[in-house]
């Protein structure tokens, strides 16, 4: 009996399913835009997005002219965007503050244009073209909409994006080193701090940049040595200026005393 019930039940949930499907498509077909404007509408408020987008870009073409048009392009990106469907979202959100500058959704439009943008960035390894067309928007924005909390979430976007292209430069650097290629590493460092002196791995990078200098100093050939130590004696020196207190400094202490007395003795 109860799967007979539970057969039934099933039944009817499909047969009502079909019906609201069929009512949609129906709508869809139809010429009544001020209906499909409305159900648009009642459709995102419920978090239907799915439907939502598809009555918003159906509409959109004839509501060119009206006064319901930047709103139903803005919540058809937004529907886009709900779906995390980021590529055709931009998509909206660009062509909107083209042709609606002035409307009350513009700055909200391009908040989250910038935000599709960011969502679409890759990893530090990865390519990074897509983070600096991010960047050039978002700083754009923070100009533009100073102490607004849309500029405060772009800081927040900001700072991830620059910290992942300050890590994919030093990173780079470094990959030298790991294939003890040391005189290729300590140029390589020494680059990424000269193109971007704020890099935030900057007492990773000076590390890196004296062990590489002491590395290739230990195994150049003898009469080349004194020369190459007194580069990594710079380096430390530069290191332990900048960061007195940092976890890498016992073991360059350690090494700037094991070359101090190799020079000693040379002299």
């Amino acid at each position: 009996m109860k799967q007979k019930v539970l057969i039934f039940v099933l039944l009817v949930a499909v047969a009502l399913a079909a019906g609201c499907s069929s009512k949609f498509e129906k709508l869809l077909e139809s010429h009544n835009y001020g209906e499909k404007y409305r159900t648009a509408l009642k459709l995102y408020e419920e978090g239907k997005y799915t439907k939502a987008a598809q009555l918003f870009e159906n509409v959109a073409m004839n509501a060119q002219g009206t006064p319901q048009e930047d709103t139903v392009r803005f919540y058809w990106g937004m529907s886009n965007y709900h779906l995390k469907d980021f590529a055709t979202a931009q998509s909206n959100f660009g062509e909107f503050i083209q042709i609606f500058p002035q409307s009350p959704f513009a700055k909200e439009a391009e908040f989250y244009m910038i935000d599709c943008l960011y969502r679409s960035t890759y990893r530090y390894e990865l390519d990074q073209k897509p983070t600096m067309v991010a960047l050039s928007y978002i700083n754009k924005y923070i100009i533009e909409n100073p102490g607004t909390d849309y500029a405060k979430f772009c800081k927040v976007m900001k700072d991830d994006l620059e910290e992942r292209l300050d890590k994919k430069a030093f990173e780079g650097a470094k990959l030298y080193y790991h294939m003890e290629n040391y005189l290729s590493a300590h140029y390589a460092l020494k680059n990424v701090l000269k193109e971007d002196a704020d890099n935030q791995y900057r007492e990773d990078i000076l590390y890196y940049t004296a062990m590489a200098g002491y590395k290739y100093a230990l195994n150049s050939v003898p009469e080349k040595q004194r020369e190459r130590y007194m580069t990594f004696i710079d380096d430390y020196f530069n290191f332990v200026s900048e960061f007195p207190q940092s976890k890498y400094k016992a073991e360059l202490d350690g090494i700037y005393k094991r070359v101090n007395k190799i020079i000693k003795k040379e002299n």
